[in-house]
């Protein structure tokens, strides 16, 4: 077990809190595993029916929280959930060393969740899933700025001394207290009564987070009092493994979400399972690839409020739930609602996973003597890049335990291709197998105080508004819980967690941030004049209020 110092301000380089991918992969990467779901549609052409768009963490949880509904008051609707690929997961995707089953697979997008993102740590609970830990892996720790190994750790009292020696004492302290500090509001959004948000800058607000989203995370920590030799180096190394973005670069809010990966773990076998069992249990019907080409509102019904285009065809929907980065869907929409999202960039991401016999990177790369140990795990700072030096050549080099006796895996994260020259000379010749990938990895998260709105019209939700402000797999299913909570109300009178509830009003762009949160009573929180429902349809909870482990929308 590494020093708790240590754990609360590096991340663990195997695997990253934030690291999700919008992308496809080609078929023969598809779980062996993957759930067969029936793809026909509802045969009673009077029931509502809800469409949802992408059937990753964001669109698979949101099939799950409407099947809660339907379980705890027998909401009486039909759920579709469309995808453009041939698999369930989204953002989350393995690959198998030398394309062979046989061997363990490795995350090649999401790739971890923490003990505090709730939903996941309860549906891993929920469905069976085994969790392998992160937090007990002792592999060596190293930070590369592209000419220098600035620091590495190994373990013990003089390794621990030569971090307080380099970083002091407050440094690490101050930034843990901002993580912290995040994290304790951050799971208030699992508590009996969380917001609900029809736009993100206001939840910013109530949560005063506004100072994080607002800075950069070296201008925000240097305000707190955190040494800029800390920023630069440990801190730069979190921001660059998870979101391939320096300090200098991305807000706070999300730089302080690449440093909360206290009790990582992942799902053996693909964290993409827990999506499948979404689905599974939710028994929406699951159209693979079937991507949209339209959404438009319905002109022939009088009960639907918009139809969703395939090239298979047309079908009308009460209501329907984007959960997929909106820009990059190829959907066309009204000119109307779509200028209401601006475009998204995203970090271009190279991975390569390799395996190789050589149990630790060539040391001579690094300057070392050769029978020098270069850590098995490598993040990177771009400080001396910043000041006029060599740019790293790598975000992060891991190696991800042994596939076989005598060869191991390795997963880079890069800006640039590596080409196979490079990987001789790292790895002295010795690799036996490399896979490539390169696609739109993350958001590009520069400090903002404006987000695309929830809703886009009546009718219409937006799960990954929530990705500028937080993009994990977590933020994904609290996203599309609040989005479904928020269509329930308006479309059916009802929610995840009770059967008759206030519904908010449909905010107007002229309404302020702050009138669109509400609680989960429907009360708001400025108190507007809204007739509080009877209660009586309230779900009876399976857990005390009281409990820590509550998490609303499973417990109500």
């Amino acid at each position: 077990m590494r020093p708790s110092l240590l754990l609360l301000v590096l991340p663990s380089a195997y695997s990253s809190f934030a690291f999700q991918l919008p992308f496809g992969v080609p078929h023969f990467l598809k779980s062996a595993s993957a759930v067969v779901i029936p793809q026909e549609s509802p045969s009673n052409p009077t029931t509502p029916r809800i469409a949802i768009i992408g059937a990753g963490a964001g669109g698979s949880s949101a099939a799950f929280w409407i099947s809660k509904a339907k379980q705890r008051f027998g909401l009486d609707v039909e759920v579709d959930v469309y995808e453009k690929s041939d698999y369930i997961g989204g953002r989350s995707t393995v690959v198998y060393p030398h394309n062979d089953k046989a061997y363990p697979a490795v995350e090649l997008g999401a790739s971890i969740f923490v003990r505090a993102n709730k939903n996941l740590w309860r549906a891993s609970e929920e469905f069976q899933l085994n969790r392998t830990a992160f937090d007990d892996i002792d592999a060596a720790l190293g930070i590369w700025d592209g000419e220098n190994l600035l620091f590495t750790y190994k373990g013990g009292w003089w390794d621990t001394a030569k971090l307080l020696w380099r970083y002091g004492y407050l440094s690490p302290t101050r930034t843990d207290s901002i993580v912290q500090k995040v994290i304790q509001t951050f799971v208030t959004l699992y508590n009996p009564t969380p917001p609900k948000w029809t736009n993100v800058s206001a939840l910013a607000t109530e949560f005063e987070w506004t100072s994080l989203t607002e800075q950069t995370t070296k201008e925000y920590l240097e305000s707190q009092g955190v040494s800029s030799q800390y920023i630069d180096e440990f801190v730069d190394a979190a921001t660059r493994v998870n979101y391939g973005q320096d300090v200098d670069e991305i807000h706070a809010l999300e730089g302080a979400c690449s440093m909360a990966t206290a009790g990582a773990a992942g799902i053996i076998g693909g964290n993409f399972q827990m999506f499948e069992k979404f689905l599974e249990s939710s028994g929406a019907n699951v159209k693979l690839n079937t991507a949209v080409t339209s959404i438009t509102p319905s002109t022939g019904s009088t009960t639907s409020q918009w139809t969703v285009s395939t090239k298979q065809g047309s079908n009308d929907y009460q209501a329907v739930i984007i959960a997929a980065p909106i820009h990059q869907t190829g959907i066309t929409l009204p000119s109307e609602i779509i200028s209401q999202v601006p475009e998204q960039p995203y970090v271009h991401l190279h991975v390569t996973l390799l395996t190789t016999t050589l149990p630790s990177a060539n040391p001579a790369y690094f300057g070392l003597s050769s029978s020098g140990a270069v850590p098995g795990m490598l993040l990177t700072s771009g400080q001396g890049f910043r000041n006029g030096g060599k740019a790293p050549e790598f975000n992060s080099l891991s190696y991800h335990g042994a596939v076989k006796e005598g060869e191991w895996a390795v997963k880079i994260f890069s800006q640039e291709k590596v080409e196979d020259e490079w990987l001789n000379e790292m790895f002295n010749g010795t690799v036996t197998w490399v896979y490539r990938k390169e696609w739109q990895a993350y958001p590009k998260l520069p400090p903002t105080s404006t987000f695309p709105p929830v809703q886009l019209e009546k009718g219409l939700y937006y799960v990954n508004a929530f990705e500028p402000f937080i993009s994990t797999m977590e933020t994904e299913t609290i996203s599309s819980r609040n989005v479904v909570d928020l269509l329930l109300n308006e479309e059916f009178d009802s929610g995840i967690c009770s059967s008759n509830v206030q519904r908010p009003s449909y905010p107007s762009a002229e309404v302020e941030d702050a009138q669109v949160i509400i609680e989960a009573t429907g009360e708001s929180v400025h108190h507007e004049a809204h007739e509080p429902k009877d209660e009586a349809h309230q779900t009876p909870v399976s857990k005390s209020v009281d409990d820590k482990d509550f998490v609303y929308g499973w417990d109500c």
